[in-house]
């Protein structure tokens, strides 16, 4: 069994920013599923998130019960319904996939790594703490001007908190619709194969 959880905000607001990439991208993942693409998102009271349960048949091997969560709780609470999600179907922590923007990398790059400092990120943080572990595989989805933080200030914003729940430029388009497309294929090879081939095929260099 697969736990995928994409990191995001809910409400209206936060749908097209930066830090809802991990949404964005576990969407596109679910509409690219040819099995289940007219399926839909059921809001869960109790696991505090939007969820979307499937049986995976790969081209080669045995079906696969696969769990896609999108947690309600915000960002810096979102360990809180991984880990509902993670006890009531008894999920070990390294068949727990988040997908989440990362600043320290620049936009299209992509880097998929188990275990790790959390490196800011709230989201990530807050699932370290809930599972007890680092131990869960990171589908890190680069966001940032580049790899120094200080590029920011030259984008006009205050902080970086500023930055990520800012909406994508008009000219980062076609970049982000480039690396929502290899994430999702990544994040499929994974599902098809082994996730140590989409790190092999899909991580930046």
């Amino acid at each position: 069994m697969k736990l995928i959880v994409g990191l995001g905000n809910p409400g209206e607001k936060h749908e097209s920013t930066r830090h809802n990439l991990g949404f964005i991208i576990i969407d596109h993942l679910l509409k690219d599923i040819e099995s289940v693409r007219d399926g839909k998102w059921e809001e869960n009271v109790k696991f505090k998130g939007e969820i979307f349960s499937l049986e995976y048949k790969p081209k080669k091997g045995e079906i696969e019960k696969v769990i896609l969560l999108k947690p309600k709780t915000y960002m810096n609470n979102s360990g809180m319904a991984v880990s509902l999600v993670a006890s009531f179907y008894k999920v070990n922590p390294q068949d727990i996939w988040i997908i989440h923007d990362e600043l320290d990398l620049p936009l299209g790059f992509m880097k998929i790594r188990l275990g790790g400092g959390a490196a800011g990120h709230h989201g990530v943080e807050s699932v370290m703490t809930a599972l007890n572990t680092d131990k869960f595989w990171r589908f890190r989805i680069g966001i940032g001007a580049s790899k120094n933080r200080d590029e920011i200030a030259k984008h006009n914003f205050k902080n970086a908190k500023d930055f990520v729940l800012d909406i994508f430029r008009t000219g980062e388009s076609g970049t982000v619709k480039h690396i929502i497309k290899r994430a999702v294929e990544a994040l499929k090879l994974s599902l098809e194969k082994d996730i140590n081939s989409a790190m092999n095929r899909f991580n930046t260099k």
